[in-house]
Parts: C-alpha cells; structure tokens; sequence
C-alpha cells in the first residue's frame, strides 16, 4: 500500500450541517478519486465516509487522516486539498504542515468535556454498527431485563439530570409524575423543534448520533409504561430527519424496537412527526397539539401534561439533549453523572457558540464553568481586537449577560438571578459595536411574529413594547417609554399563557438592568452610543488620522465620500445613508460614529 507501509488508512470527513455547506461531500470525493489514483485503499470512518458535527464548524471542512496509530486533523480542507493530502501525507509520508489545525484547535477543546457529543464527529451516525461498536444500546437492554422501572426512575433522579430544553425540570421526577398517572395508553415525545436563532445543539446530535436519542427513548419509556413515542422535529432540517429516520429503520430491523424488542415481552416503536417551523410549537402543549394535526396552539396547563397531554393522555416530554443523556447515566451509573457539574446543576451543557466571537461551534461544558472560559478560552475572544459587550443566552426568550459577569458560573440558578435562562443552549457573542437597545428590539419582535396571538398580554403587549422600542431607537424615546417597558413586562410575565410569553421580556428586562445608560443616550441625548440606529447616528471622517488611503470612498454605496487620493476624504452627510461600509473598512480608525 505504498508508503504507508499496509498500515490501515481511516479519514473522517466532517459531514455535520456545516461541514456539508462548507463542500464536506465534494472532499469526499476528491479523496476517493485520489486515493483510487494513486491505488490505495483507504477504509473511511465508515461504508458511508461520513462523521457527524466535530464542533469547531469555523474550521470546516474538518478532516482525521488516521495512518495506522498516528492520527492528523486537517482544517478547511477543499477538494483541491484532498488530492494533495493524498499525494504529499499518504503516498509521500509526510503530513501537510500548513493546512493542520493550529493551537486555536486545541485551545477549543481543552476545557471542554464532551458526554453527550462523544461520539459526534467520531463515528458514522448513519451506521447502527458502529454505534453498537462504541457500547450502543448496551444501556437499554440493561434497563429492560437487569432493573425494574422504579428503579430507572430513582436512577434519573439520583442522577440530577434536568430537562435540556429550557425549563430545567428535574427529569426523573417527569418520569414518576407520567409512570404514576392514571391509564394504561402513555406516550414518550422528543423535543427536536429548536426554532431559537442561532441554536444548533438538538439538529447536531440527531445529525452527528441519533441511534443515542433513540436509545434514550426506550429507556424512559420502559420505565414510564409507554409502548408508543414520537419525534417532533422541524422539516427544516432534511438532514436530520433523514439520519433519524435511517437511525429508526436500522432500529427495527435488529428488533430494537416494535414488537418484543431485545426478545424481550416489551413493545415500542417511534413515529416521525415534521413540524412546519412555528418557533412557538416548541412549546409542550403547542407541540402536542401539532403532533395531534391541530393548529400549534399552546394550551393552559391547569392540568400537567404528565397526567393528560397528547391525545388527553399522560404523555412525558423531554428535549433532544435530554434523551441522549439518559443511556450514558444507565450504562455509567447516576454517581458518575452527578460528579460533574455544579452543586445544584448536574452534568454537561451543549451550547451553541455564535455571534461576535472567534470560535464559533458546538461547544459541551460542564455545568458551573465560568462563562469567560467559554467565551475567551474555548471561543477564542472577540475577532478584530473588539471588546466583549454582552452574551444572549436562552434563545429569544433569554437575557443578555454584560461584561462584568465573565465570572458566572453558568448554570441554571445563577443565570436565572442574573436575570437569563438556561434555554436549550444557544449564546450570541455581541460586541462594543453592539446596541442594547436594537437587540431588545430585535428579540421581541421575533417574539412577536412567532406568537400564536390567542392572549392578549402577549399578542399585544409585545407589539406595543416593539413600538416604544422603536420610538426610542428612532429618537422619539421619552423617560416615560422605560417607565412603560418596565410596567407592560411585568404584566405579561404575569398574565401570559405560556412560556412564550412569560419570558418575552427578558431581553428587555435584563437589558435595561445592565445597559440603562444606552437607553437613557437614546432618550435624552438623541445618540446611539454603538452607531447601530441610523436616526441616532452620525459618520465623520477624522482629518488627522485619514490617510487618503480611498478605501472608505470605493466601499461607499452611493457616493457620500469625496476626497483625493492620500488627502483627507470628507462624507457628504445630505448623501449618506448610514450604512457602516465606510466605518467597517477603515483601518485607521479615521471613520468616527457620532
């Protein structure tokens, strides 16, 4: 096999969502067909060639050439790549240098501790081989034939486990609720709708390992009594659905699941339900609603969802991080699980690290890291040497995190006093040449289009919080438009019908908390601090610091910007639209917001 000396060849190609946008199959075929050229045989991470998310996706294409024992990891890897990766590291021996992942690689992974993504980006998530290889459903003929499902339950619990989705409800108290409930028809329903912007953890894991989801199922569902579960999941996301619906496939045909599953006398099969992308549908009862092919209306929960939910009956709930927690805490034991984490948070967290940050990806952490180690060890910092602002967490129902909490344990109680959410694990990054404000408003409009409209303190006290927020990012803001916000906040925490609402305000709340004096530059000094709000803001060009270099003159849209050539440029301000091009370009800082 040439100068590989017959070791065995293993390349892994990234074919999460982001390693397939960034070309994941083209590099597959361009090693194939150079690998063919040069007659090697090379064994891929599986029949299909394909690994899920490996996390870094700023680094995509990710690539392991694994020769023999010694293993490589090449970034941004194009098929162009591939070929000479083939030639120069498998015929010639030598790895390419330039093209390897450098420290910042390292650096990401170091703090974290990955559990529940272990196996993402490691094995062929469309390959029930390879999941059994690594221990796969070990766990749950465990749970069938070695444990009672009493004692599943108190395992959960033992084990701390809390809901991944948001709420951060212990887990095997759900179960218990839903297994004690009256009735011999139970359901077990996965959460896999993920509407928050920005959020791509859930997606990920059905992507990167399904067959754990599944197996997760089958254990809360034995313990509950349930026969019948169902997958919601959003119809936006073909790759996952596709991957899940393989996974479940593969699961019935070793009689994993339907009837007699294991050869055992317990039957349970799972159902696909696509959702059609109503951010409010992740919502419980909303959710069950759709599954039911109603409208995803959220319901008043006078009566827990554990006791009568999908169909009126007990139905438990849980999101996708959730169930893939529970065969690892089964096969391992709830010690094990309750060791990492914080006092009152058990476990890892998945989160989704975006916005104004270096790193962007899939990170898994433990409960009760710092959150200046996510956002500046793993995350890399802030790109072109910008100051850290603030961080969203908890989707667009959550809070937004100043600067002087870096020091945040990041857990569900201390977010919540800080004014923020868990969520399902989405954090934005914003930088200094963010505004406050505008964020606000951007997060509770989203609320506002993706709101159901059945109450009133929601449907319209969200449009009317957009409209002070407007006034105010548009110069029309008064001292008594933050008395307002305050006020119309408070009365729909209280008075919403579900969760949407209830936690709508966050955005605004924990801004103002933090960031009052944007507002208050807003209303009182008609300035935009950021130079976000174009009513608010003014572009000047300091003479002293231009150097003529005409960068902000080619970048101008329509022609604001006038100047010679190494002279002084001066923006014609009855002509600029402020756009940003010509402050986002200069490099000398010339461009000033004010």
């Amino acid at each position: 096999m040439g100068s590989t000396n017959d070791k065995e060849i293993v390349i892994s190609v990234c074919t999460g969502t982001g390693g397939i946008a960034a070309g994941a199959f083209k590099v597959i075929d361009a090693f194939e067909e150079a690998l063919e050229e040069h007659g090697l045989k090379a064994k891929f991470k599986s029949r299909t060639h394909k690994v899920g998310c490996r996390g870094f996706c700023a680094k995509d294409v990710l690539v392991d050439v694994a020769v023999g024992e010694d293993v490589v990891t090449y970034e941004f890897v194009t098929p162009e790549k591939a070929k000479a990766i083939v030639e120069k590291h498998l015929v010639g021996g030598e790895p390419v240098k330039k093209w390897l992942v450098k420290d910042d690689y390292h650096a990401f992974h170091t703090k974290q501790q990955r559990v529940v993504l272990h196996n993402c980006g490691r094995i062929d998530p469309e390959s029930i081989d390879e999941y059994i290889a690594t221990g796969g459903y070990k766990a749950a003929r465990k749970a069938i034939f070695e444990m009672e499902p009493e004692e599943i339950i108190q395992e959960i619990k033992n084990s701390g486990l809390r809901g991944r989705g948001g709420g951060g409800f212990p887990t095997g108290i759900k179960w218990e609720s839903c297994r004690r409930a009256a009735g011999t028809i139970k359901y077990v329903l996965c959460n896999a709708d993920e509407g928050d912007p920005g959020a791509f953890m859930d997606r990920s894991i059905i992507e990167g390992n399904p067959h754990a989801v599944i197996e997760g199922m089958i254990i809360g569902a034995y313990a509950i009594g349930s026969h019948e579960g169902f997958v919601y999941i959003r119809a936006e996301y073909p790759l996952a659905v596709d991957r899940l619906r393989l996974a479940l496939d593969q699961a019935r045909e070793r009689n994993f699941l339907g009837k007699n599953i294991f050869g055992s006398d317990f039957d349970f099969d799972i159902e696909i339900k696509l959702g059609a992308g109503a951010f409010v549908c992740g919502e419980s009862t909303a959710l069950m609603t759709s599954i039911e092919d109603k409208p995803g209306l959220p319901r008043p929960k006078y009566v827990h969802t554990t006791d009568k939910g999908l169909w009126g009956r007990p139905s438990n709930l849980n999101n996708v991080e959730t169930w893939a927690n529970v065969p690892l805490i089964i096969d391992r034991g709830a010690d094990w699980y309750a060791s990492i984490g914080s006092e009152q948070s058990k476990g890892t967290k998945i989160f989704s690290l975006v916005g104004k940050i270096k790193n962007t990806g899939l990170v898994e952490v433990p409960m009760g890291i710092p959150l200046k180690e996510i956002i500046f060890d793993i995350g890399g910092g802030i790109p072109k040497k910008k100051k850290f602002k603030a961080v969203q967490t908890g989707g667009p129902s959550g809070g937004c995190i100043p600067a002087s909490l870096l020091d945040l344990p990041v857990d569900f109680e201390n977010l919540s006093k800080a004014g923020s959410i868990m969520g399902s694990g989405g954090m934005i990054v914003m930088d200094e040449d963010t505004c406050m404000v505008d964020v606000a408003k951007y997060f509770v409009q989203f609320c506002v289009d993706e709101g159901c409209g059945q109450c009133t303190p929601c449907r319209e006290g969200l449009y009317h919080m957009v409209k002070l927020l407007t006034d105010i990012t548009e110069g029309r803001g008064t001292e008594e438009h933050i008395k307002l916000l305050e006020e119309l906040s408070e009365v729909i925490i209280d008075t919403s019908l579900c969760g949407l609402g209830k936690t709508a305000p966050n955005p605004v709340l924990s801004t103002l908390r933090y960031f009052r004096d944007e507002y208050e530059a807003h209303i009182f000094d008609k300035k935009c601090p950021a130079g976000v709000c174009r009513e608010l803001t003014t572009f000047v060009i300091d003479e002293k610091k231009c150097t003529g270099c005409t960068m902000c003159a080619r970048n101008c849209p329509v022609g604001a910007i006038t100047g010679e050539k190494k002279e002084p440029h001066l923006i014609d301000q009855s002509k600029c639209i402020k756009c940003r091009m010509c402050y986002e370009h200069c490099k000398f800082g010339a461009v000033l917001k004010m």
